[in-house]
């Protein structure tokens, strides 16, 4: 199959799919007729369809002590949108050819909290912009050993320099940053995710991971 062609489905009749960018994240105008609910197909429809592929996000998360670990990085999109930019965060990152959403959340964790994974609990995978992004992120919880903070939970700076990231990155109680969560105060949709399924499964996971 060529890269970014739509793969057959009985429910959707392609009938024009042009790439109109062939940058870092390929663009495609894609027009089609889907099947309704009643069975009749829809009128033609025009649809953009950014191609960003695989992600996958941890959630840093002691056991022992009961603290999570966010992450804080400027982000560009959120001040399009109207949000604080500096955003509360978890490890995340793209999934690159021939490797595994665990083996880059692995590498993610390392580089964006200086922490290492040392086993991962997958929470599910989640579509984060189904209206025009094909974007799919694989979310893990993942044990690590939280290191001792200073004043606000601050435990020093993170990310690639060859990068230029600028990652911050803070130890929380895992009641406080569930309790924000539920709040929402985190407009991450991931880190949301994240803590919530966190918030209902708390218990069973420090008991599954203490017995390993």
């Amino acid at each position: 199959m060529p890269p970014y062609t739509l793969p057959d489905h009985p429910d959707c009749l392609v009938e024009s799919d042009r790439l109109v960018w062939e940058g870092r994240f390929p663009l495609q105008l894609v027009r089609f007729r889907n099947r309704r609910f009643d069975g009749t197909f829809s009128g033609p429809r025009t649809w953009e369809l950014w191609r960003r592929g695989r992600a996958a996000a941890v959630l840093p998360y002691d056991p022992l002590t009961d603290q999570v670990v966010l992450i804080e990085q400027f982000r560009l999109p959120a001040l399009a949108a109207g949000v604080d930019p500096v955003m509360d965060e978890i490890p995340a990152g793209l999934v690159e050819d021939g490797e595994t959403p665990e083996a880059t959340i692995l590498r993610e964790a390392q580089e964006e909290s200086g922490l290492t994974v040392e086993r991962l609990e997958r929470i599910g995978d989640f579509m984060l912009t189904p209206g025009g992004c094909d974007e799919t992120c694989t979310i893990f919880a993942g044990a690590v050993r939280a290191p001792e903070a200073g004043p606000g939970g601050l435990i020093g700076q993170a990310g690639l320099a060859d990068e230029d990231e600028d990652i911050r990155v803070r130890v929380l109680p895992a009641t406080l940053a569930i309790e924000r969560a539920l709040a929402g105060a985190y407009p991450n949709s991931i880190a949301t995710i994240a803590l919530l399924w966190l918030a209902a499964r708390r218990d069973w996971l420090r008991e599954r991971w203490s017995a390993e």
